[in-house]
């Protein structure tokens, strides 16, 4: 049946204005979107507007831009990492791409293409662990391909590289927090001897691939402690576009456009002594109400950073007990005036005010399984997947914890850490949640 003209035009009016997710922590890189009208209570059979076989899992976050949604996955038979897009719509596998060939696997923990994708609507590139990347349209067709090891080496990361690309002001961004030089891990070599191994961030031209600048961010941190598996952040403060990067014991702001650091906050691993050497850091930086919220790994503070910080030995303004509020792996989020805070171990979730950090409310999820992929805070509901891919929903706001609903939307496996766990946050867009879990990508909406 044909729809009205005026009914189909409001409809695709409607589609068109939704807003995107472009990146692996959505269209503010703080976990959160406007959309409305989302569900807290679904199903594998419940809500599903469609669901898709996806070739393998991955952490790697689905990203939306319009009508199309994009994720990396590996092909195990065929030993290829690919970047995929599916119609938003239908979930129609509209193509797939090759990007890289030969391992896919280099640890028992992820896989190589646990890098998110990012797309401006223009450009959607695809990175993975092996240091290759590739750029595409919308529609497919490849603008350019680099393996960034020829000029800038692997990537020196004990456990597989898992920092995603951002776009941002035109530029594409490369975070490699990484071990200063080459080792060998578990059998696999490690960084590319003769090659500088600084950990650096790189600005690169997305419609061409060449380099723009490099900046690079040397830390007192030592053996694992210089390794991180976060993402760059952008946000505004002050008329200026800044860049947050957390990793090596420290987190640093950045002048978005020329890379060059401003503010460091003061190491939360001062001595570096024993064990302390190896705690790479996982969690991206947040901001939210002019503080940017960074989390030190294993157990350890969460720590506030006024945004207007400039200097070398900038101390938090506060930070919690890591007995209350804490985040090994699990990035924050922030939504209408809150930090939201998933302990991944403990399976809590946190209200957090941001200028003084008080504590609002710290409720328990009864998760049987931990967590590691990080909230999504959407029409006043938090979303967070567990390693079996089970979706929680806890009001956001409130003066109280209120968990909403648990629904099972995983494949009854029940994995437990390994590769086979579901790591992949939720992209919340056109009114839908996008869904990744170890076989599948749902779309969930009204």
């Amino acid at each position: 049946m044909k729809l009205p003209f005026f009914l189909a035009f409001a409809l695709a009016a409607s589609f068109a204005n939704a807003e995107n997710w472009p990146n692996w922590r959505g269209p503010a890189m703080d976990g959160s979107s406007p959309e409305k009208n989302i569900p807290a209570k679904f199903s594998k059979t419940e809500g599903v507007k469609w669901a898709v076989d996806v070739p393998a899992i991955s952490a790697s976050v689905p990203v939306v831009w319009g009508d199309k949604v994009f994720l990396t996955a590996p092909i195990a038979d065929k030993q290829q990492l690919v970047g995929l897009c599916y119609d938003a719509k239908t979930g129609k596998e509209l193509w797939r791409k090759v990007v890289s060939e030969g391992g896919l696997q280099w640890d028992n923990k992820s896989n190589l293409a646990s890098p998110s994708p990012v797309t401006d609507g223009e450009h959607v590139i695809f990175l993975f662990a092996d240091a290759v990347a590739a750029s595409f349209d919308l529609e497919g067709n490849l603008q350019w391909k680099r393996d960034f090891k020829e000029t800038h080496g692997a990537f020196a990361t004990q456990w597989t590289y898992g920092s995603s690309p951002m776009l941002d002001g035109g530029k594409l961004y490369i975070q490699v927090l990484q071990r200063n030089e080459p080792f060998e891990f578990q059998g696999f070599a490690k960084g590319t001897p003769g090659k500088d191994m600084t950990s650096y961030i790189l600005a690169v031209d997305p419609a061409t691939g060449k380099d723009l600048w490099k900046q690079l961010r040397k830390t007192p941190a030592e053996v694992e402690s210089l390794e991180a598996f976060s993402s760059p952040v952008f946000a505004d403060h002050d008329g200026k576009r800044v860049m947050l990067i957390s990793g090596g014991d420290t987190l640093t702001l950045h002048d978005a456009g020329t890379g060059s650091e401003y503010a460091r906050l003061t190491t939360w691993n001062l001595a570096g002594e024993g064990y302390n050497k190896f705690f790479r850091l996982v969690p991206s930086p947040v901001v939210g109400d002019g503080i940017a919220l960074v989390c030190a790994p294993k157990n350890s503070p969460v720590f506030a950073m006024p945004m207007s910080s400039k200097g070398n030995e900038i101390q938090p303004i506060w930070s919690t007990d890591p007995k209350v509020v804490t985040s090994d792996v699990s990035t924050p989020a922030f939504y209408e005036g809150s930090f939201y805070v998933l302990d991944s171990g403990r399976r809590t979730v946190s209200r957090v005010e941001p200028k003084t950090g008080k504590v609002i409310w710290t409720g328990e999820t009864g998760s049987k399984s931990k967590f590691e992929s990080s909230p999504t805070v959407v029409d006043g509901k938090i979303y967070m997947t567990n390693f079996w891919g089970d979706v929680y929903v806890v009001k956001a706001g409130g003066d109280a914890f209120e968990l909403l609903s648990v629904n099972e939307m995983g494949n009854g496996s029940k994995p437990n850490g390994d590769a086979a766990s579901c790591r992949s946050s939720i992209a919340a867009a056109n009114g839908c949640l996008f869904i990744r879990t170890q076989d599948k990508l749902y779309c969930i909406g009204q």
